[in-house]
């Protein structure tokens, strides 16, 4: 994307009327205001790792159901420290993922190259896989480690007796569990059980604050505390353990006040929208039924036109749809869809008659 088209696109989203996928962007001045607002500012700052910081922790350790928990400024630190405590702990340097998880996608040269792990892949079809095919593997391994849900994989999630099944066969075979839980807080809907019933599975839950909950950055790795000890010192190591990180840590449980709570209503809200959708020429919706409040949606047309009509709608009706499309295949292009609560007072209607105006405009695009 050329920086002008960039400039566009966030100028036309920032001043859409109505939002139905993803949320308005915040300016930096607005995101301070907002920090602004919150209680608490005339206590003394973080001094690695205390004060906020250490309230957050406590919250997410709370949340998940664990004895504690330790805040990271970035994922892939937390994770690969998670991965490589359990290759001490086993003895084993493999770890069974699948190959579109986003560690093995997009963080593979952190988890391979810095620790010395590989990846095992039980499938590579585009789902989880199950406790047998992971069963039939026929290689020792030290850590499964499932991500919750599989975005690039439609934001898919298993099935609670399939995620149980799942674990019990990691046990089994004498291995640890890890949640890459980025995107665990929406996940509580479909399985029918909170986060800390949902975390017992497992001996390492890794959050993320910045995605759902709409925070500054940061992490958070759960566990027991002789994990945490292990984080803790790994942490520093990695250079992590910052002098002052007040700022993501207020934004991290604002988000757990604020958002957190939403999650529910955008998730059922999703299965309107993914229906809506659905009823426009050629669309597809994958999973059928959302599982969170994210899926894909996927359409027989060149993602370039799909983008110039997405911004086009924008700029001229303040409407902003489906954007940032992809190509797949000739002539089949894929976006993600995101209800967030700018799209909850979107009714089926709404999303039905605004498609097809942007498929009128795809098509002198």
């Amino acid at each position: 994307m050329n920086d002008d088209l960039g400039a566009r696109r966030l100028a036309a989203r920032r001043a859409s009327r109505r939002i139905l996928s993803g949320t308005r962007p915040a300016t930096m001045r607005e995101r301070l205001a907002a920090l602004g607002a919150l209680e608490g500012l005339d206590d003394q700052p973080d001094f690695y790792g205390d004060g906020p910081v250490r309230r957050l922790e406590e919250r997410v350790a709370a949340l998940l159901g664990k004895p504690d928990a330790v805040f990271f400024p970035t994922g892939t630190m937390a994770q690969q420290i998670a991965l490589r405590h359990g290759a001490e702990l086993t003895g084993r340097r493999a770890v069974a993922l699948h190959p579109l998880a986003h560690l093995e996608r997009w963080e593979r040269q952190a988890y391979s190259q810095l620790t010395g792990l590989r990846g095992l892949w039980p499938t590579s079809e585009p789902r989880h896989f199950t406790a047998e095919e992971l069963t039939a593997l026929g290689e020792p391994f030290g850590t499964l480690a499932v991500e919750l849900p599989l975005r690039d994989a439609g934001y898919l999630l298993p099935s609670w007796d399939e995620l149980v099944a799942l674990a019990g066969a990691a046990r089994a075979a004498g291995a640890r569990v890890h949640l890459d839980g980025a995107r665990l807080w929406e996940s509580t809907s479909h399985f029918g059980k909170g986060l800390d019933e949902i975390s017992t599975l497992a001996d390492s839950v890794y959050v993320s604050f910045y995605k759902t909950l709409r925070g500054l950055s940061g992490a958070a790795l759960a566990g027991d505390t002789e994990l945490t000890a292990y984080a803790r010192a790994w942490r520093h190591r990695h250079g992590g353990n910052l002098y002052q990180q007040w700022p993501a840590a207020l934004a991290a449980l604002d988000g757990l006040d604020r958002e957190l709570p939403r999650l529910p209503d955008q998730v059922r809200h999703a299965g309107t929208v993914a229906a809506a959708l659905a009823e426009l020429p050629g669309a597809r919706i994958n999973p059928e039924r959302p599982h969170t409040h994210e899926f894909q949606l996927w359409l027989p047309h060149p993602a370039a036109a799909l983008n110039r009509a997405a911004l086009t709608l924008a700029e001229t009706e303040g409407l902003w749809f489906v954007d940032y499309w992809e190509d797949r295949a000739p002539g089949l292009a894929m976006s993600e869809v995101m209800i967030a609560a700018e799209a909850l007072e979107w009714t089926a209607a709404d999303v039905t008659r605004t498609g097809r105006r942007f498929l009128a405009l795809v098509e002198r695009c």
